[in-house]
């Protein structure tokens, strides 16, 4: 229950500053408890309204559980109360909430009071106990006139503890326990908790199995765990409810610390599922009692477990609550825990059957066998014991048996083999590491291998699984299945974790001198795991995990691990050896190394022989002798445990006694013993060398003394290990014996082979019966297996029975071979098999050679097939038998005999194929002859079906009827572009019946060329002088219609026209069977003139059109007079050119930097003119301004013609008169200007000299500033020369570039080439989220990190796919938006919203996901954007078009009123994007791809067309909307959207041309920089020119006044020069 107690309104500080609770447990004094939760309160509150609150939560878990009810009631109002906490200070008047701790659970124990002398009533009281470290202080208890009467007090508390466990762990439940494995798990807790002891403090772990009486007196059986760990109380941190609760342990997070450190790893961290004790006490016993007291704690704590009342709360929606309690700690556990702390569990009503202390007490102590005696961990060497262990008053270290005591006291006391392994993953991301998971990334093993030497010839595992058994261990594993590995993990076994080997330990496969001894020796060695907490055990803790990679790394060490075993190829071990890393190769030198050390130091195999043996050094062929020494000795008599046995001796080794005996006896002789090494060397291996019965004397082994050199050849004797002697199995027999199994050798020698009959077969239930006494069809399945079997000498087949009897088979295990060969023309191998006699029904030497199971079709080919049976290595007579196969009379197939010409066919259409000559096969390809002459169909088949059929054939049979010949199949048809270019196709040759076919490769191609179709037809188009032939192609056909073959070689002929290319007039055909001749033919006759075009195959003409360009006229559109007075001119002429029609062609019009030039030239007899004075044509207009007319009278005659069309002319002709003459009778002359006043009359020199003087200053002030404006205006005309030479440069620069670039790049100057330009623009907006998802993409540190976001995003709208013009990426950029081409398209919802994390106000955190993403990369997202949600869209579910990879829909075209599409329709715009290779496969679960979902979504069913005009007259067909390529966006119910857009954001351009190079991109970028560029320039020479003129015009005017100056000052200085002369003849003549 949750209580709000005078909840203020706090004002808030911070995000981090929430409600403040606290948690109270009040135990009661009727044994019940209560939970109480009070949030937000005022600092303190009356004890009276504490009471208030715990009653109400009291009565409301009575109504809650049954139980409670069952309970004496609390006397509410009989009383007063007072609550203790554990330290005995008890709260009386006020709770003071800033002595507990908010946010944990605080114990109380209510007392009730009763005043003395009213009647007293019985107090209960409730021992409570608070943690310790959760309290600040107490209230001073205050002095009440209250007494305490303390009646019969409560130690249990029901419902007191809650263990309800997570509901995942109850799927890891150990399936089933074992008394000891339960038993183990709640001394595994006990411990893990002594182990964290500190050195002064006692680690003791008792384990009673008594006899106890309890109040009750029922007597029962009980199990007690007790141990002096720290112990657990009622505090959240240690609380004792983390014992019962499954899940709920600390151990179990300790697992990380018992990663690593130093073999045997003792760091008891067990813990891993956290239900050891819950279960483990559960399996054990009916009730369960756990007392636990800590350090720090004056109580001892309870939990009580009960069986039946766990599995009753064990449903998904109840609670599991069990009792507990507080006590005082008995005396007896005072004493045990001296120190103050322990637990104890004990279990009551156990299931204990009889059984022995002392086997239990040895296999704990081989469980725990470390912990309790130890040599490893002690710095001096000694052997010390970790933990006190006590089972029933018994310290196990006291204890001898046990199955790890028995191994070590056997073992020798040579140097043990130890490996260190590191086990770690191979691959550790970053993005997974986190604290914890070293557990998951590293494991490490010690390896211990310890040889176990034979001793006395026995061997020392043989003697410890005997001493097993003595001890009454129930082990059935012997000396070849002993496990020779076990395993301790954190130094405790792992009992069910006995494994055979590992594979690094075996020598089976091992080859070469040491290999026998090897493989004797390593079964001497046992392997002892030591692991760390990196390797998991089973949930029960008897074995390593299973599926764990540690585990399978470890138990497959030393073997290559499978393509299948993925994991382990994850795992790197890393072996080292004294600090020394090793490689599998140096490992396995130094293991056997040790092992051949071993054995030469500490096994005692051989005893010596008793007479005088011979020295043999390197003997040959040890293997076959079964040593591995270099030094053996040879002996004829062996004394081996007290007996002798001697060279000659006959012997019978008992089957089973070793390698080569298991299903007989072997009777022999003795002839040798061999010892290896000198006398008196260890180690050495002793073997028997003897002659098995029936072996010639020739065969036997071979001893030669040559000059004192010996040498030993076994042959075919027999080497035997001396074990069959020790073991019993060797037993000497007498002559008697040994000459009866002569006799019975020689009656089972073999004499013939012979195959069993049918009957013989059927008794055997073998399909066995060979067909040898007739010839048999094709097609007869043969026997399934053959019974060959060897019969004795004395057998005869005409007297015997035709019964089995074994009597008349041989025993042998010889094989047999049978050689099966096939004859028609040749013979032919069929098979050769070696087989071992075998048993059926009783039967032995069966020779069963598998045939029809093998060769299931042996006997389909007619012929004779002949079955040899051989015996290897026997005189035995060989056995031939043979059976004739004769062909099928059904017929199967036809086939087509080899020609000269070999498929594919080639022919023409038209023409016959070459013959075809047929042969007729059984159903088992057996070729058998025609009865009849059949009527043959032929069809040719394409991947488009029946392209021809052809019946009318000539056919013919051949002499032997073994050939059918067929002529005259005749090829016609009109369909051959269909499997046109390779025009291959498959020929079906068939009967009438059509049951079966003979299909031919074949090769039909069209046929010459016959017809030539121009498309678009060259009549419709208007043609021009100088115009372009945009759109011609010359379709080539056969004479049936097919398009001819590509490579086509044609001659053109044109008139009038000229070809631009430089191919030159012989073409060849293309794939479509087309000559394209589009862009390609110029006009270049005049107007009014007749062009033709012709193709020729050969010399013959097979195509000529001819056509007349349009006529042009010139006329005079002015007045003309038909008179004209000699010597003027005629004004302003007006020239006009018109059509057929007369109407003005004002497409002449003079642009001639546009290469138009249209000019008008005038041309007459009469005068002469220049020829470079044209006159230019406007809009096919020219006006003359003026032509001169002759001064004689006449007829005057002038031409006018245009300049570049000759052609276009005309004549005009003036009569032109003379003028009548006119008569002047005065002569007007012209009147100076007077504004300068001559000074004739002067009266004084000196004055004129003065005026001179002035003069000629103010003429030197003119010249100097016309001297200074001249020199500016050259400065200037520099500056011009040197812009205009630099314009010149960069218009040259310019149109090259403009020559490099497709036309249609230049109209768009802002196209987007690429991708990568519209990724770049887009990052440039960085506050966007799309500019933020570019740039994740890009970083590959955020591509590698797993569970990212990225991954389930597909990427943005703009980016999912292109178009092929740029118009269309425009258009349909404006019709969605920015924002919708910008949007996010993820996979998922959950997708989607992994994009963006709220606040607890809803306000976006910006810490994280996309947005802490965005603050890394230094950008920010301002604004909301939008995401798509591909599995959240509905989608298109209509048809798609034909199997293109793309999926585009299906979708109908509109059509109008009249039935036919709209002129100008270009398609659906959602067929229109071309989606990114990247995302043709990308798919939601439903199967839905990105077209059909996204786009469909965006576009739904809006059509694209080539004008707004088009669009507009399609309006009654539009539904969804429509735009056009020159900028017009309807929308759906009626909306336009009018005025013009530029976006940014458009779909990826890519033409077929492949526009969006790299190359086109820098060339448009090179273009605009020089246009800058010459617009600087040309602003530039405008400015000068404007001040060139602005000069010009000073200077005229400077010049103008200077000359008007000297104009006027002329009279002047003629005075001044007349007037100084004579003044000078006057002073000069006489006085």
């Amino acid at each position: 229950m949750e209580v709000r107690v005078n909840a203020r309104k706090r004002q808030v500080v911070d995000d981090d500053d929430i409600d403040l609770v606290y948690r109270f447990k009040v135990l009661l004094p009727n044994g019940t408890s209560i939970g109480l939760t009070v949030r937000d309160p005022n600092p303190e509150i009356s004890f009276e309204d504490f009471i208030g609150l715990v009653k109400d939560e009291y009565f409301l878990a009575r109504k809650q559980y049954e139980s409670m009810r069952q309970k004496r009631h609390v006397n509410w109002k009989g009383g007063r109360f007072y609550a203790e906490d554990v330290n005995g200070i008890k709260i009386r008047n006020t709770i003071k909430f800033e002595n507990f701790k908010p946010h944990k659970c605080h114990i109380l124990l209510l007392h009730l009071w009763q005043r003395v002398g009213n009647g007293s009533v019985g107090l209960f009281e409730i021992n409570t106990k608070l943690r310790q470290m959760q309290l600040y202080g107490f209230l001073s208890l205050l002095n009440f006139e209250y007494e305490d009467v303390l009646g019969g007090s409560a130690d249990t508390f029901e419902n007191m503890w809650d263990l309800t466990p997570d509901t995942d762990l109850l799927k890891e439940l150990p399936e089933e326990y074992t008394f000891e494995t339960a038993l183990a798990d709640l001394i595994d807790n006990s411990l893990q908790a002594v182990w964290s002891n500190s050195k002064n403090d006692r680690r003791l772990i008792r384990y009673d199995t008594t006899v106890v009486t309890i109040c009750v007196n029922i007597i029962d059986d009980r199990i007690s765990v007790f141990d002096t760990g720290p112990g657990m109380d009622g505090s959240d941190e240690n609380s004792i409810v983390k014992w019962g609760k499954m899940g709920a342990s600390l151990h179990r997070f300790s697992k990380g610390q018992a990663i690593g450190g130093k073999p045997p790893y003792l760091r008891p961290f067990f813990g891993m599922f956290g239900y050891g004790g819950p279960i483990a006490s559960m399996h054990l016993g009916r009730h369960a009692l756990v007392s636990s007291k800590t350090k720090g704690s004056r109580k001892v704590y309870t939990l009580h477990l009960k069986r039946e009342a766990l599995l009753s709360g064990s449903g998904s929606e109840l609670t599991w609550r069990t009792d507990g309690g507080m006590r005082d700690p008995l005396e007896e556990e005072i004493g045990e825990s001296r120190h103050g702390s322990f637990t104890k569990v004990e279990i009551f009503e156990p299931k204990l059957s009889s059984f022995d202390i002392f086997q239990l007490q040895c296999k704990l102590k081989d469980i725990y066998f470390p912990y309790i005696q130890c040599d490893e961990v002690s710095s001096s060497g000694k052997t010390i014991t970790p933990i006190e262990f006590q089972v029933n008053g018994v310290d196990l270290a006291e204890i001898e048996g046990g199955e790890v005591a028995i191994t070590n006291l056997h073992s020798c006391n040579g140097p043990e083999f130890i490996l260190q392994l590191r086990f770690s993953c191979k691959q550790d991301s970053a993005a997974t590491r986190s604290p914890g998971s070293k557990a998951y990334k590293e494991a490490n093993a010690r390896l211990k291998f310890v040889y176990f030497p034979v001793v006395e010839g026995k061997e020392s595992i043989e003697m410890i699984l005997e001493k097993l058994e003595t001890e009454g261990y129930s082990n059935t594993e012997k000396y070849d299945t002993f496990s020779r590995v076990s395993i301790r993990r954190l130094g405790r076994l792992l009992p069910d974790a006995r494994w055979a080997w590992l594979p690094f330990m075996e020598f089976r496969h091992k080859k070469g001198d040491k290999s026998h001894l090897l493989k004797r020796c390593c079964l001497r060695v046992k392997c002892f795991i030591d692991t760390d907490a990196g390797f998991n055990p089973t949930p029960s803790k008897t074995d390593l995990a299973h599926h764990n990679p540690f585990t399978t790394a470890l138990k497959n060490f030393g073997n290559k691990p499978l393509e299948k075993e993925k994991e382990v190829k994850e795992i790197n071990v890393e072996i080292s050896r004294d600090r020394k890393l090793l490689t599998p190769s140096q490992l396995e030198r130094e293991y056997q190394d040790w092992i051949l050390q071993m054995h030469e130091r500490y096994d005692e195999e051989t005893d010596s022989g008793e007479d005088q043996g011979v020295l043999i050094v390197s003997p040959a062929n040890k293997k076959a002798l079964g040593i591995s020494s270099d030094v053996i000795r040879v002996h004829q008599v062996l004394k081996r445990k007290g007996k002798s046995w001697k060279s000659g001796q006959k012997i019978k080794v008992l089957k089973g006694a070793c390698a080569g005996c298991h299903k007989n006896n072997v009777y022999a002789a003795l002839e040798y013993f061999l010892l290896e090494g000198c006398k008196g060397d260890a180690g050495g291996e002793a073997r028997i060398i003897c002659r098995p019965l029936g072996l010639p004397d020739d065969n036997a082994c071979d001893l030669v003394v040559n000059n004192g050199d010996a040498s030993f050849d076994i042959r075919g004797s027999i080497s035997l290990p001396i074990d069959v002697i020790d073991s019993g199995k060797c037993l000497a027999i007498e002559s008697i014996e040994w000459n009866h199994q002569l006799e019975k050798l020689r009656q089972k020698s073999p004499s013939t082979i012979d195959l069993l009959s049918e009957k013989q077969c059927q008794d055997l239930e073998v399909d066995g019966a060979l067909s040898v006494d007739g010839p048999v069809h094709a097609g007869q399945v043969p026997p399934t297996e053959i019974v060959a079997v060897v019969r004795p000498a004395n057998f005869v087949s005409s007297v015997t029975s035709k019964n089995l009897d074994q009597k008349y088979i041989v025993k042998s295990n010889l094989e047999m071979c049978m050689e099966v060969k096939y004859r028609d023309e040749d013979t032919h191998h069929i098979y050769s098999g070696r087989v071992t006699p075998s048993s059926r029904k009783g039967f032995h030497g069966l020779y069963i050679f598998p045939l029809g199971c093998k060769f299931p079709e042996l006997f389909q080919k007619a012929g004779l097939y002949t079955f040899s049976f051989s015996l290897k290595g026997s005189t035995c007579n060989n056995c031939v038998k043979k059976v004739l196969v004769k062909a099928s009379s059904k017929v199967g197939r036809w086939d087509l005999l080899a020609v000269e010409q070999s498929p594919p066919y080639r022919v023409r259409v038209g023409s016959c194929f070459p013959p075809f000559n047929l042969a007729c096969y059984d159903m088992y390809d057996n070729r058998i002859p025609f009865t009849s002459t059949p009527k043959v169909i032929f069809k040719l088949h394409t991947i488009k079906g029946v392209l021809v059929r052809v019946e009318e054939t000539r056919t013919v049979l051949s002499a032997d009827k073994l050939t059918l010949i067929v002529k005259d199949v005749l090829i016609e048809s009109n369909e051959l572009d269909s499997i046109r270019p390779s025009y291959t196709a498959t020929l079906m040759i068939c009967p009438q019946k059509e049951l079966f076919s003979v299909s031919v490769p074949c090769q039909v191609s069209p046929g010459s060329l016959q017809l030539v179709k121009v498309q678009p037809p060259m009549s419709e188009n208007k043609l021009l002088p100088g115009c372009m032939v945009k759109q011609l192609i010359l379709e080539m056909f056969d004479a049936y219609g097919n398009h001819v073959s590509k490579g086509l070689e044609v001659q053109l002929d044109v008139e009038g026209f000229h070809i631009q290319d430089k191919i030159g007039p012989k073409r060849e055909v293309d794939d479509n069977g087309c000559i394209d001749l589009g862009g390609l033919l110029k006009v270049i006759a005049g107007y009014g003139s007749n062009v033709s075009l012709s193709v020729l195959s050969g010399h013959e003409v097979v195509f000529k059109q001819e056509l007349q360009i349009e006529k042009r006229e010139l006329r005079i559109a002015s007045r003309v007079p038909e008179f004209c007075t000699a010597g003027t001119e005629l004004d302003n002429i007006i020239f006009e050119i018109v059509n057929s029609e007369g109407a003005v062609d004002e497409s002449i019009h003079d642009e001639e930097k546009y290469g138009q030039s249209h000019t008008l030239t005038i041309k007459s007899e009469s005068f002469n003119t220049e020829e470079s004075i044209r006159y230019t044509f406007k809009h096919g207009r020219c006006t003359v301004p003026a032509i001169p007319l002759p001064q004689n009278d006449g007829i005057f005659c002038f031409e006018a013609s245009h300049s570049r069309h000759p052609e276009i002319h005309l004549t005009i002709k003036v009569s032109v008169v003379q003028a009548p003459k006119l008569e002047y009778n005065e002569l007007q002359s012209p009147s100076l200007d007077g504004k300068v006043l001559l000074l004739q009359d002067s009266s004084s020199l000196k004055q004129v000299e003065k005026l001179m003087v002035t003069v000629i200053n103010n003429e030197k002030g003119l010249q100097e500033e016309i001297l200074q404006i001249g020199s500016r205006i050259g400065i200037l005309e520099n500056a011009l020369v040197i812009g205009s030479n630099k314009k010149a440069e960069v218009e040259q620069h310019l149109f090259q570039l403009l020559g490099s670039i497709k036309p249609y790049l230049l109209d768009y100057p802002n196209y987007l080439p690429t991708k990568e330009e519209l990724v770049n623009w887009i990052e440039s907006k960085n506050h966007s989220a799309a500019a933020v998802l570019c740039s994740l993409s890009r970083d590959l540190s955020f591509k590698e990190q797993q569970n990212h976001f990225m991954e389930d995003i597909v990427g943005l709208v703009a980016l999912l796919g292109t178009v092929h013009t740029n118009k269309l990426s425009r258009i349909l950029a404006e019709y969605l938006g920015e924002d919708q081409m910008l949007a996010v398209v993820c996979k998922s919802f959950a997708a989607a919203s992994a994009l963006e994390k709220y606040e607890q106000n809803g306000e976006v955190d910006c810490g994280h996901a996309l947005h802490a993403k965005a603050s890394a990369l230094g950008k920010s997202i301002n604004g909301r954007f939008l995401v798509m949600c591909l599995e959240n869209i509905r989608p298109y579910t209509g048809k798609f078009e034909g199997s293109d990879p793309q999926r585009k829909l299906a979708l109908s075209y509109p059509t109008l009123p009249s039935g036919n599409v709209p002129t100008g329709f270009i398609g659906y715009a959602v067929n229109l994007i071309d989606l990114d290779i990247d995302h043709l496969h990308t798919r939601t679960a439903g199967g839905h791809g990105l077209r059909e979902t996204v786009l469909y979504r965006l576009l739904g069913e809006v059509q694209v067309y080539k004008t707004r005009e088009c669009m507009f007259e399609a309006g009654h067909c539009i539904k969804h909307g429509a735009v056009s390529l020159d900028g017009g966006i309807l929308r759906e119910n009626g909306i336009i959207s009018l005025g013009y857009g530029n976006p940014h954001i458009c779909f990826p351009v890519v033409t077929p041309e492949s526009e969006s190079s790299a190359r086109s991109a820098e060339a448009m970028k090179l273009i605009e920089e020089k246009k800058l560029e010459l617009r600087g320039i040309t602003n530039y020479i405008e400015k000068i020119t404007k001040s060139h003129e602005k000069c010009l015009k000073k200077f005229k005017k400077k010049k103008d006044k200077y000359e008007k100056f000297m104009d006027n000052m002329e009279p002047v200085f003629k005075d001044y020069y007349l007037e100084y002369k004579s003044k000078s003849n006057s002073d000069n003549s006489p006085c």
